[in-house]
């Protein structure tokens, strides 16, 4: 018996066919610049924003520039201007962001205002902290020193930068900050800071950003520098530092002193970038208690927490013909201190008022600083010599 053969069918592929090349992206053009005759070849977008756009480009000679380069590219005169002065400005200055030429493309309908600069490998400061985490305080100091020798440049020129944010803090080669992004600088025409009709909310002061303050002023600069030390030292760059929150940054003392100060009160910020530069260089001296031998007459303020409650020690200052302060100023002659609180700002000499006390001591205003057990001593002495008055 024979069983029936039946043909299988299999199917057979379809005759295979060359790869469709991928859809070609538009061709960049190639820019010519008539202040220098080179030319530059675009070749990708690496950023767009309300600036323009900003493309890693090649140049037809490279010789004196780096073979590559960025090429910014913006619609409005105004910001371009700003930055071609500003880069004309600082052109000797090691930790601003070069820029190698500056020209405009005339085009039949819109002009490109053209800007060659330095090529950051590393991108802003933002992404590379993203990718990189916080840095140790040795890092953070140099390279914010460094950046404060270029922003008192444009500070000693009465000039103001006021976007000092992490995405105008450029990486480049061998991860060295640099400032840029002009496109807000301006000049103030006297000390009272130019109106505050340009800024980046997020990184601006707060008083400024919720417009309680219509100046920006070079102390302004200098609070946006105190924020970009502790995103440094934090690797976050997407909340603000807040003045309670800097005692416990991972740093010195010292540099909690200056980051405060930066961001505290703004009638005691540092009023330039030459200022915090030697703050940074001079740590405050020591503070040593003195000697009084009276307290009649003298305006007394307290501080930390003393063996017996503050409202006694107040009511003994005053009985004792002094002048009781809330807090330490100008007029202020002594600061009874207490034992330190586990939660100031920066260590045991680093308390609100202590901090304010050396402040004082920079402008050549001298307070006495004495501890709670000369405090009552003095205290019985005044009462001692009251007595004889009174039974008379």
């Amino acid at each position: 018996m024979t069983r029936p053969v039946t043909r299988l069918k299999t199917r057979r592929p379809p005759p295979s066919r060359a790869a469709e090349p991928a859809p070609a992206g538009p061709v960049l053009p190639t820019l010519y610049s008539n202040e220098t005759g080179r030319s530059y070849r675009l070749d990708r977008l690496i950023g767009k924003g309300g600036f323009g756009e900003i493309y890693l480009a090649t140049p037809s000679s490279a010789g004196a520039i780096p073979p590559r380069v960025c090429v910014k590219i913006s619609y409005r005169i105004a910001g371009w201007l700003r930055e071609a002065y500003f880069a004309e400005l600082l052109a000797r200055q090691a930790r601003a962001l070069r820029v190698f030429d500056r020209f405009v493309q005339v085009e039949s309908t819109t002009p490109k205002y053209c800007l060659v600069m330095e090529y950051a490998e590393h991108g802003d400061l933002s992404a590379w902290l993203t990718a990189k985490g916080g840095q140790p305080e040795k890092f953070v100091r140099h390279e914010i020193a460094a950046i404060l020798e270029t922003l008192d440049v444009l500070h000693r020129g009465q000039a103001l930068h006021r976007d000092l944010t992490p995405f105008n803090v450029f990486v480049c080669e061998n991860e060295i900050l640099k400032l840029g992004d002009f496109g807000i600088a301006t000049h103030q025409a006297s000390r009272r800071g130019v109106t505050a009709d340009a800024f980046n909310p997020l990184g601006a002061p707060t008083e400024i950003a919720w417009g309680k303050v219509r100046k920006w002023q070079q102390r302004d600069d200098v609070y946006q520098v105190g924020q970009l030390i502790a995103m440094l030292l934090r690797g976050d760059v997407h909340s603000p530092m807040r003045t309670r929150d800097v005692r416990q940054l991972p740093c010195s003392d010292h540099l909690k002193e200056v980051i405060h100060r930066c961001l505290g009160a703004r009638g005691k910020r540092y009023q330039s970038a030459g200022e915090m530069i030697d703050a940074l260089d001079n740590p405050p001296k020591q503070i040593h208690k003195g000697v009084v031998k009276s307290l009649k007459g003298r305006r007394v303020s307290f501080t930390g927490f003393l063996n017996r409650p503050r409202r006694d020690a107040i009511a003994a200052a005053r009985r004792s013909g002094a002048v009781f302060q809330a807090s330490p100023g100008p007029s202020t002659d002594i600061l009874v201190r207490g034992r330190p609180n586990a939660l100031q700002v920066a260590g045991k000499d680093g308390g609100l008022k202590l901090m304010e006390i050396k402040r004082l001591a920079e402008k050549g205003h001298r307070v006495t600083v004495i501890g709670e057990t000369q405090f009552w001593k003095l205290v019985g002495r005044a009462r001692k010599t009251s007595r004889p008055g009174r039974r008379a």
